[in-house]
């Protein structure tokens, strides 16, 4: 746990007590504050409760000795409506903060210096986050990693100058820190996401951009047009990305033939032939991880045995066993189609399990891909909705359950007559018509895969 001690002696209000809510008021009680929580869910106040922490609520609260608003990312702070306590700390004149600012204040007060890789984008920040903590440790190196990815960063060791924090950020994450510094600084891409949240994609890209424009260094990839015009405004150290036939701005490092490759064309690093890091979105985040690593002063032979050695990210074009020839891939967590299309450019012959909740424009921008598929199994509330999409255009079956789809896909691809079938777990959809959120689908479609037969 990092204790708040900058907040020692202030009295702060606190709304959101989920699993980042919770670390963030043992935090700062850690660090002699004084909090007053609350949640609109009953559950979540019952639960805070049992781990004996005060509940209080905030609508009967006097805001006028409140020094500021911690408030969890998952709440409204601007769109569509502010939420209530929002609005309330705007009245009173006080700051609305998140759990990263409060790092941020901590590492400013405890260790200026330390080492902190922040990590964001619409897609790949935790396979990069993943990765470029992987490359850290397998150096030796002491490193935490947490923020979006999972564990709330208050929970992490605290700041220090041999240590390294490697935080993945979420848009709602940024925009509650005011003060975000990292040492390097990541923004992979930036496509239409979380537009409910934020009203406009360039009020979005602007809250994305605030990542790299308070960093040392900043890491951006150049391939689509938000990004690169970020990236022309930086007038600090930066490095673009490029990866090779994605978008025309030029790189500083440049992803091609598998490998990543500096101004003078020099290989910095290889990536060909590594099952966990396959299609060009990956060379991608590679290249991010590799410029974060070089930064902070890895070797080019660490770094390699390092890209050897990942194993990957759970659910995110995650290899998981072969039947003959065919391979079976889980992606669950390509929960739109922008992340699903990485899937679809990364295999051919591809046996594609596909739907859930749809989102916004559902499969249609991946029409382009369709040719790499050799048929779709349809499941969840989106199947009328995709097979219209797909009628006349690419063979499908309705499977309704992924139990179903997986049977089918396993039987097609083994009856196949190409050398590399693919049966690939895509959905570009949420989970929540069936699963309650993307790892428990991906669970349930490993557990199918494992139970399959050899032949």
């Amino acid at each position: 746990m990092t204790p708040a001690t900058t907040f020692a002696g202030q009295k702060l209000a606190l709304f959101g007590l989920g699993g980042s809510g919770l670390a963030t008021v043992r935090s700062l009680l850690a660090g002699g504050a004084d909090v007053l929580a609350w949640d609109d869910n009953a559950g979540s106040r019952d639960r805070a409760r049992e781990q004996g922490i005060t509940v209080t609520d905030l609508n009967d609260a006097d805001w006028s000795g409140f020094s500021a608003l911690v408030l969890a990312p998952g709440v409204p702070l601007t769109h569509p409506e502010p939420h209530w306590t929002v609005g309330l700390a705007q009245q009173a004149g006080i700051p609305i903060i998140g759990d990263i600012e409060i790092f941020c204040r901590e590492r400013a007060a405890l260790a200026p210096k330390a080492p902190f890789v922040a990590i964001t984008g619409t897609n790949g920040k935790s396979t990069t986050t993943a990765l470029t903590a992987h490359l850290l440790r397998h150096a030796g190196r002491d490193v935490q990693m947490g923020g979006n990815i999972g564990t709330a960063v208050l929970s992490l060791a605290p700041p220090a100058e041999n240590r390294v924090h490697v935080v993945e950020l979420s848009s709602f994450q940024i925009d509650l820190t005011p003060s975000l510094n990292p040492s390097v600084g990541i923004l992979l891409n930036l496509t239409p996401d979380h537009l409910d949240r934020h009203g406009t994609m360039e009020n979005y890209a602007a809250i994305k951009e605030r990542l790299v424009a308070g960093s040392d260094l900043a890491v951006i990839g150049v391939d689509d047009a938000y990004c690169a015009a970020i990236a022309g405004r930086r007038r600090g150290e930066r490095i673009r990305l490029h990866v090779e036939g994605h978008g025309d701005a030029a790189g500083d490092y440049v992803c091609s033939a598998g490998a990543v490759r500096g101004p003078d064309g020099a290989v910095i690093a290889e990536i060909s032939g590594i099952q966990s890091l396959l299609g060009d979105h990956n060379l991608q985040n590679a290249a991010a991880a590799v410029a974060a690593a070089l930064r902070l002063g890895l070797s080019g032979a660490e770094i390699a045995a390092g890209l050897k050695s990942f194993p990957g990210l759970a659910h995110r074009m995650e290899p998981l066993r072969r039947i003959g020839p065919t391979l079976f891939v889980n992606d669950s967590k390509a929960t739109n189609a922008d992340s699903t299309e990485k899937a679809l450019l990364a295999f051919r012959d591809i046996h594609w399990i596909v739907g859930g909740k749809a989102k916004e424009g559902g499969i249609e921008p991946l029409a382009p891909l369709f040719d790499r598929v050799a048929h779709a199994y349809l499941i969840g509330a989106s199947s009328d909705a995709f097979a219209a999409t797909l009628d006349g255009r690419l063979p499908f079956t309705r499977c309704d359950t992924l139990e179903a789809a997986t049977a089918a896909a396993a039987q097609a691809a083994r009856a196949s007559a190409t050398d590399a079938p693919v049966v690939l777990l895509s959905p570009a959809c949420a989970s929540y018509d069936q699963f309650p959120n993307f790892e428990v689908r991906g669970d349930r479609f490993r557990a199918l895969v494992a139970a399959l037969p050899e032949a």
